[in-house]
């Protein structure tokens, strides 16, 4: 069996179909269909339940998936620390992320550090306005970003994070003094518009284009990154839903924070691309994550 037919096979294992398999992996549905046949074969049993509207795991492919994956796992922390030797440091790891969220982290990175033989994680600050920009341009292995995110050339890891959502407000304003807020008073209130390339999407996750009611949220002047944000906020030119992490780290005068009572919580994410050659490392910082579990802020 070749490393190759593994990744096939657990990549069909996680997304259970077909088409996405090939779109996440850059080939053909019918190669995935032949690596299929070929471990069946193998193994001599169904690995996987396919109609034409569904692909399920058999009990057998739910043991391979686990199995195979521990293996990869082992394969790819061998590669990376012999790689770290030879080079003669620890593994080394490029990580995108938004405003404060490397000192959020910190436990992660530590964590990991002391995994791999001083491993170092450098910390690349990413633009909201172009969330992904650093991952397809290969300026960093990795990123912490909120979800969704549904790209097919990335792949979505382990949630590092979860934590509830603020508003931030010019303190002078009538909204500054509240207990709590809600989605429904931010339709009198423009919000920073984040503007392309950032998805509409993803954008919405952090901030509706309509309130519970229906009525349109206003979009405000154009902010890239979390400072032009948090300008726009101290000139009372918007308001702007943030993460609640950001009460800790963007004591600004001019802005206060108000709870948003009816808002989802926000759930951080590690992310990579699909086509990456420092799998083997960023797999070994996914796991770390995953063991580690996601805190609540």
């Amino acid at each position: 069996m070749e490393l190759r037919d593994v990744e096939v096979f657990l990549a069909l294992a996680d997304e259970l179909h077909f088409g996405r398999t090939a779109e996440r992996l850059h080939i053909t549905q019918a190669r995935v269909s032949q690596v299929i046949k070929k471990l069946e074969r193998a193994t001599g049993a169904t690995l996987f339940e396919r109609t034409t509207r569904t692909v399920r795991l058999t009990p057998i492919g739910r043991r391979l998936r686990d199995d195979l994956a521990h293996a990869r796992d082992l394969f790819q922390d061998a590669l990376v620390r012999a790689n770290c030797s030879a080079r003669g440091v620890g593994a080394a790891l490029r990580v995108g992320v938004l405003g404060a969220m490397g000192h959020e982290i910190r436990p992660l990175i530590e964590e990991f550090k002391s995994r791999h033989d001083g491993g170092e994680v450098q910390l690349i600050e990413s633009r909201l306005s172009d969330p992904f920009g650093l991952i397809r341009a290969n300026e960093v292995d990795a990123q912490i970003l909120w979800l969704p995110v549904q790209e097919t050339d990335l792949i979505v890891g382990p949630v590092v994070m979860t934590e509830r959502r603020v508003l931030a407000v010019p303190a002078d304003s009538e909204l500054a003094g509240l207990d709590s807020v809600t989605w429904e008073q931010l339709d009198d209130h423009p919000v920073a518009d984040l503007g392309s390339p950032a998805p509409p999407y993803w954008v919405e996750a952090l901030t509706p284009r309509r309130t519970p009611n229906g009525r349109l949220v206003k979009r405000g002047p154009t902010a890239r990154t979390l400072q032009e944000v948090l300008a726009l906020v101290a000139d009372g030119k918007v308001v702007s839903p943030l993460p609640q992490h950001s009460t800790r780290y963007f004591t600004y005068p001019g802005i206060a924070y108000v709870p948003l009572r009816d808002a989802p919580s926000t759930q951080w994410a590690l992310v990579w691309s699909s086509t990456t050659d420092r799998s083997g490392v960023v797999r070994a910082f996914a796991r770390v994550a995953e063991e580690l579990g996601s805190p609540c802020a």
